[in-house]
């Protein structure tokens, strides 16, 4: 599977951003996805999962309730809306794909994953 992530742009503090990863194959929905970040002189870091029909989800504590992540499989498209922002959410922000067997499997572990997106840069300003 191809990924292909967009959405990213410089917001403002307190603002909100939604992204997106489309996927390229058939069997998209098989598929459990997440997202993570990579902030300038950071590791790349666990932001967000989600089971293949989006009944399980998972995320980072410090990003609960601001981040959602959901997805539609007849688009083929995993979201991660952002709201409240802040400046320490600057990172490129990339999308994870993982053939899966059972819809009750979440990865958040990045070496978990076998398919990468190219990343999109979220930069939030003051």
């Amino acid at each position: 599977v191809q990924l292909q992530a967009s959405g990213g742009g410089l917001v403002q503090a307190g603002g909100s951003l939604r992204l997106s990863c489309a996927a390229s194959g058939r069997t998209f929905s098989t598929y459990a996805l997440g997202w993570f970040r990579q902030a300038p002189g950071k590791e790349r870091e666990f932001v967000a999962a989600i089971s293949w029909s989006g009944s399980s989800t998972r995320y980072v504590d410090s990003m609960k309730g601001r981040f959602t992540i959901s997805r539609d499989n007849a688009k083929n498209t995993v979201y991660l809306q952002m709201n409240s922002l802040k400046l320490e959410d600057t990172a490129v922000y990339y999308c994870a794909a993982r053939a899966v067997s059972n819809d009750y499997v979440l990865y958040y572990v990045l070496s978990e994953y076998d398919y990468w997106g190219q990343g999109t840069l979220v930069t939030v300003s003051s």
